[in-house]
């Protein structure tokens, strides 16, 4: 279903590129003349991380023999140079290491001749079926002026100091002039092409897995790398004589796939996984990607509210929930059917983790759009809690809620399978993870801070359990008579209490975690303290206390205090504590007397 879901993304997207082609990075562009000479480098870079891409043919397969592609390689194939042949830094002092240092890279410029040599070769192909092309025979021409005369060239360049330290880029080559590089020329990408149809020709034939038709099959797939994985790791692989083999068959055969469905899924899976890709987010070490079945407008909307809501990290500055409001806009239009669905209109999300030279599909869900909207429409009701900071954040996105969890807001230090559990929570409305409640009672408790987003997961996961017959509501609720939410309003009003008096909250940070766990410990001593806290306020506001103490501890059993609070009630406490403290802030924003 994953290949069969990319292989049609492939085919309702207009921007990907046709069969035998595709969209790479080149760093840097080798600019010669129509008789082979050197003119100068060309930057293609953009920033640190991103090159401008180019429509190219299709990158080779490579396994231990070296392969060239067609007009562009890293420098290794164009030049004959590698990391291998720069200074060597910091040279070991030991002698014997420094030996074998030097030998493994004799070894690595033994191999980069073999890969240049290929890359000759293959321009040398390419001329002798094209003589009468004007690049090819300028790309002709360089070549045979030799591999020294031509780094001697380059290296006058002002950008080659910019390209040794790019060396594993991918670079290419322009005619001086010319609007297009070589490997873009129309005579060059039809040759490529018609070649690749002769050389598949004679390939073994068989129903192809995705489409059900027949075709020729691929021997070896298109590596899809990920953040964290080889630069060969593929979706589809398999590794021959290690026990993977089955009925004989070898390599891709074991899972047929035609040729022209394995370029569709792997490049509509590399168009995902691509830098700033909107279809893509990251969470530790797991790579996300998610599509519509359709290009129509719900489908478009509801990848783009999707991307936002997988991301909100509050950089908004003028309204930082104005990301939260435009994605609960959308689902709620996509949920009412203002914006039309059909029912087969789906949506996708496919979780990726590095395996060695593979790719680990960790999550894969395929679900009808409108229970999508509804789904994420469940999460945010189930997250909202009133907020009584004054600088309002969003807090309902994936990656605000793993940060709450994590040491020092670390994503990257959560617990490897958190980030698809949580996700699966959302995705398909079932109970929140355990250890993602447990996670925030400890960071709570660890810390001494019961921030926005820690109370939302709290009362998030509360109010999913099959147990939970009181639900716990946005805002304050009096007829909440639970042990633990009671005694989190007890424990936030003595401890404003404290604060109106002193204008300190000691309790907190002495008394939190105990009154949290085992009220009977704490509140009888808290109790008589706030007698003497009273002491500071005038009569309305030690009227008003009084009133509120009684009025909270009447909630109780008659038993009073239990000596233990189990792990949920433990939540409501601080949900209670929550609820009870915005409530004094409300209060006080209204500037309301009775509490002055």
């Amino acid at each position: 279903m994953i290949l069969k879901a990319l292989y049609d993304y492939y085919h309702r997207s207009q921007e990907l590129a046709r069969p035998g082609m595709e969209y790479r990075e080149l760093a840097f562009l080798i600019v010669i003349d129509e008789q082979g000479n050197f003119v100068r480098l060309e930057d293609c870079r953009i920033d640190d991380k991103r090159c401008k891409s180019f429509l190219l043919p299709k990158a080779v397969s490579r396994s231990s023999s070296p392969v060239a592609n067609i007009c562009w390689d890293n420098c290794a194939y164009v030049l004959n140079y590698s990391e291998a042949n720069l200074p060597l830094r910091n040279p070991p002092a030991d002698p014997l290491k420094l030996a074998a240092k030097e030998e493994a890279l004799k070894k690595e410029r033994e191999k980069n001749w073999k890969n240049y040599t290929t890359f000759c070769n293959k321009v040398e192909e390419l001329h002798g079926a094209l003589p009468g092309n004007i690049p090819l025979m300028a790309l002709h021409l360089f070549y045979g002026k030799g591999n020294e005369i031509i780094l001697s060239a380059l290296q006058k360049d002002p950008l080659w100091g910019e390209l040794c330290k790019n060396l594993t880029r991918n670079i290419s080559f322009r005619i001086n002039g010319a609007l297009t590089i070589i490997p873009e020329d129309k005579d060059v990408v039809n040759f490529y092409l018609d070649s690749l149809s002769v050389c598949h020709a004679d390939r073994q034939t068989h129903t192809c897995l995705i489409t059900g038709e027949e075709g020729p099959l691929v021997e070896l797939t298109t590596a899809t790398p990920i953040l964290g994985s080889q630069a060969t790791a593929k979706l589809v692989a398999f590794q021959v004589g290690s026990g993977y083999d089955s009925y004989g068959k070898e390599k891709a055969y074991n899972a047929p796939i035609s040729r022209e469905a394995e370029f569709a899924y792997t490049t509509a899976l590399t168009h995902l996984l691509r830098k700033n890709s909107r279809n893509m987010f990251r969470v530790a070490t797991r790579t996300y990607v998610f599509w519509a079945s359709v290009a129509s407008e719900v489908g478009l909307e509801a990848e783009s509210c999707f991307f936002s809501l997988m991301n909100l990290q509050g950089n908004e500055t003028d309204n930082p929930d104005r990301g939260v409001i435009q994605v609960e806009k959308v689902f709620k239009s996509i949920f009412s059917g203002e914006i039309k669905t059909q029912t087969n209109d789906c949506f996708f999300i496919l979780g990726l983790a590095p395996n060695a030279a593979r790719l680990a599909v960790v999550y894969w869900k395929e679900i009808p759009i409108k229970d999508f909207a509804e789904n994420i429409l469940r999460h945010f009701e189930d997250m909202e809690i009133v907020d009584y900071r004054m600088e309002k954040r969003p807090y309902k996105g994936v990656y605000s809620m793993l940060s709450a969890v994590a040491l020092e807001g670390k994503v990257g230090d959560v617990q490897p399978n958190l980030p698809e559990a949580v996700i699966k929570s959302i995705f398909q409305y079932l109970p929140y993870p355990y250890s993602l409640y447990s996670a925030c009672l400890r960071r709570i408790r660890a810390e001494q801070k019961l921030t926005q987003t820690r109370i939302a997961l709290i009362k998030a996961y509360l109010n999913r359990q099959p147990n939970n017959y009181h639900k716990l509501t946005v805002m304050l609720d009096k007829s909440n008579n639970n042990v633990g939410y009671v005694c989190g309003r007890l424990f936030a009003t003595l401890e404003y209490l404290q604060k109106k008096s002193y204008g300190i909250d000691s309790i907190r940070q002495r008394y939190l975690n105990a009154a949290s766990t085992t009220p009977a410990a704490v509140f009888g001593n808290l109790l008589n303290l706030s007698v003497h806290h009273e002491e500071k306020l005038n009569s309305p506001s030690i009227i008003f206390f009084r009133k509120l103490k009684n009025e909270i501890i009447d909630l109780l059993l008659a038993e009073g205090f239990p000596t233990h609070l189990n792990i949920q009630d433990q939540g409501r406490f601080f949900v209670g504590y929550h609820h009870q403290m915005a409530e004094f802030y409300k209060a006080s924003e209204k500037n309301e007397d009775i509490v002055e």
